[in-house]
């Protein structure tokens, strides 16, 4: 089989910007092009990972996008979900038809309607809509059964936050950043109980593009290609009420990525993870899902210190969505900031231990209705 290659990655700031869409996304193309020294002329393929529902104040946003990422009268798709945008970037060089594929994700955050009334469309308009269900309503009902089941505290869970939001100190492209302490968390507004306002990731402005190449290719055009080694992606029931919210389908996802990346352990396998957690809990259970620890011990591996910058399997150095939540495209920058580890890139985030293996997760629908997990490699 064909291997692909990550050999550049560009992304923007998540501060709103006061550029056209258009304008917006073509800097960061141009950018990335300039790194590898192409021309568009010289891209194969071109995928975009974008929505079409209200984001970017337009109805039909991934349209307005082809222009800005250099994919007019060029041969390309687009992806709702921009780490599946990803895969089917490196599913076009694995069919053989491509050597280069550019996949970039984006959106202006700043010209939406708040992600909660945004996220109210995702419910049926008979049943969910009319009780002002929301990806926020869904993920506090998911915190509170999550720590009565496990009992993990409120504390734990506000750690996640101190942790990120300090990590993104050091992120030159992270939108919220301030050190906060654990009383500062616990201390802000309450959301939607017993979800806090510092809890919940901010809405950003964002493009990420990441430029994937064929094994030959790839050589040619950087000496630090990250390599994609695994993938798995499962969505579960539409209805919230029809799945259990603590045992979703990150599991089935993880072990599929692992399988094809030849992972037996993640916890020893992984040497960083960039996981997606618009809520700041969701981390703790995401990390049990993805078998950092045992099943009702995110807590407890937050207090341990393992997750930090220098711990042993550091968690979003990035600062992770909490600090840059540009909402379609969160996905695609875990992949970016998953490769720039791996390439010892990161600048003042980067991690202190050497980076062989890396995870990327990304996560939409309410309470982790759907669950992609990339694995890089170097």
């Amino acid at each position: 089989m064909r291997r692909v290659a990550i050999t550049h990655v560009a992304q923007s700031s998540g501060a709103e910007s006061r550029e056209s869409l258009m304008d917006f996304t073509y800097q960061i193309n141009r950018e990335i092009l300039d790194k590898a020294g192409l021309k568009r002329e010289d891209v194969g393929c071109i995928i975009a990972g974008s929505a079409d529902i209200f984001h970017s104040g337009l109805s039909c946003a991934n349209a307005f996008d082809w222009d800005g990422i250099g994919a007019f009268l060029k041969e390309g798709s687009r992806a709702e979900e921009s780490a599946m945008s990803f895969i089917y970037g490196c599913m076009r060089i694995l069919s053989g038809h491509y050597d280069t594929v550019l996949v970039t994700a984006l959106v202006k955050g700043s010209e939406n309607p708040d992600n909660d009334p945004i996220t109210s469309f995702y419910g049926d308009p008979f049943y969910l809509r009319p009780v002002g269900i929301n990806e926020s309503v869904v993920a506090a009902m998911q915190m509170r059964q999550y720590m009565e089941r496990y009992k993990v505290t409120e504390e734990q869970c506000a750690k996640v936050a101190v942790k990120n939001l300090a990590n993104a100190l050091f992120n030159p492209y992270a939108d919220r950043k301030r050190r906060v302490s654990l009383k500062d968390v616990m201390s802000s507004e309450r959301v939607y109980d017993p979800l806090k306002a510092l809890e919940c990731a901010p809405k950003s402005d964002g493009v990420v593009s990441v430029l994937l190449a064929s094994e030959s290719r790839a050589k040619k055009l950087t000496k630090k290609p990250v390599w994609f080694a695994g993938y798995g992606c499962s969505m579960d029931h539409f209805n919230p009420g029809d799945r259990d919210l603590l045992n979703g389908q990150l599991k089935t996802a993880a072990a599929a990525a692992y399988k094809m990346a030849g992972v037996r352990d993640p916890k020893k396998k992984i040497d960083v993870a960039e996981v997606c957690e618009p809520y700041a809990f969701q981390e703790l259970l995401w990390c049990e899902q993805l078998g950092f620890c045992g099943e009702g011990g995110g807590g407890k591996l937050i207090d341990s210190g393992a997750t930090q910058m220098d711990g042993a399997l550091p968690v979003n150095p990035s600062g992770g969505v909490l600090a840059t939540n540009p909402y379609p495209a969160r996905g695609l920058y875990r992949i970016a900031e998953a490769a720039l580890q791996i390439k010892g890139e990161a600048g003042e985030h980067q991690v202190g231990k050497k980076v062989k293996t890396a995870l990327a997760h990304s996560t939409h629908g309410f309470g982790g209705q759907c669950h992609s997990v990339v694995i890089l490699s170097a």
